[in-house]
């Protein structure tokens, strides 16, 4: 249970088509607009995508901004704005950022706009490709800038399949792509913050591995919500599997014996992060 290794290797077949298939639709779109997960805005990345999208314009929408630090997210929202990348910050569930989005794409493609007036293309669409890996929220995203269910969605890993155009408004077009991810987790922190956040299933890696090093990694950076949370009281360089056991124990999740109940406790860590319980928590930070 505290092996600390983990190895997914992890490239379907499907993905594989499906960054080919992103390689021809790029032909098709004016810009490309990625969705990224404001609690690991880096882990979240496909780290192919610069090179698949070239030079097309972009912008990098930091969602699910409802879960995450809220000076984080100011701090990650920078960082991209300093590569070159339009941001958008959202909040699907409750739409909040969701109006600013066309406004964004036409500042973003302003140049366009106006190449296409000048030759009189009035009614021509701009059209855009919105690319992410699996759930990180992005057919939701559609379905809310359409104000339709134009994508399917589910809270699972890889249910969107084909490619799919949803007509927004006369103007502007978008198009769907399935969630792809790298071959393979070379960073094993870069898969296990995929676990945390649920990209990854649960069932591909032990709970109780999985929530020692969440719960070590949230000590370092959010003690005090720890503290408040499971009433914690251990030193600062306490390990992962040491503040499971007291926080299962403050708790009251005993076995046999006397024994602390760290699958139940992992279980319920891993359940109380995913839905804010804990509190709001941004688990990476941007270059320096």
């Amino acid at each position: 249970m505290m092996d600390d290794k983990m190895n997914i290797q992890w490239y379907p077949g499907h993905m594989t088509k499906t960054r080919r298939q992103m390689e021809e639709d790029l032909k098709l779109v004016d810009a490309v607009c990625e969705l990224l997960d404001a609690r690991i805005p880096m882990a979240s990345r496909n780290p192919d995508i610069d090179i698949i999208c070239g030079k097309k314009p972009r912008m990098v929408i930091l969602n699910r901004i409802d879960l995450a630090d809220p000076a984080a997210t100011t701090r990650w929202s920078d960082y991209f704005k300093g590569k070159g990348y339009c941001v958008l910050k959202t909040d699907c569930k409750s739409r909040k950022g969701i109006d600013r989005f066309i406004p964004a794409v036409r500042e973003l493609l302003s140049e366009k706009l106006q190449r296409y007036q000048e030759r009189g293309f009035v009614n021509k669409p701009l059209k855009l490709m919105i690319v992410g890996i699996p759930n990180v929220g992005k057919s939701t995203f559609i379905n809310q800038i359409s104000g339709r269910k134009g994508a399917k969605a589910e809270n699972r890993p890889g249910v969107t399949r084909g490619k799919q155009w949803v007509t927004v408004d006369n103007g502007l077009l978008l198009l769907d792509t399935p969630g792809i991810l790298w071959p393979r987790f070379d960073d094993e922190e870069v898969g296990r913050r995929l676990a945390y956040t649920g990209a990854v299933k649960d069932d591909i890696l032990d709970i109780e591995t999985l929530a020692c090093n969440l719960i070590a990694l949230l000590w370092r950076r959010y003690p005090d919500a720890l503290r408040e949370r499971y009433k914690i009281d251990l030193p600062e360089d306490a390990k992962g599997y040491e503040l499971l056991e007291e926080a299962g124990r403050k708790r009251g999740f005993l076995l046999t014996r006397g024994e602390i109940n760290t699958e139940r406790m992992a279980r319920v860590l891993m359940e109380e992060y995913r839905s804010c319980k804990i509190g709001r928590f941004t688990l990476e930070e941007p270059e320096t």
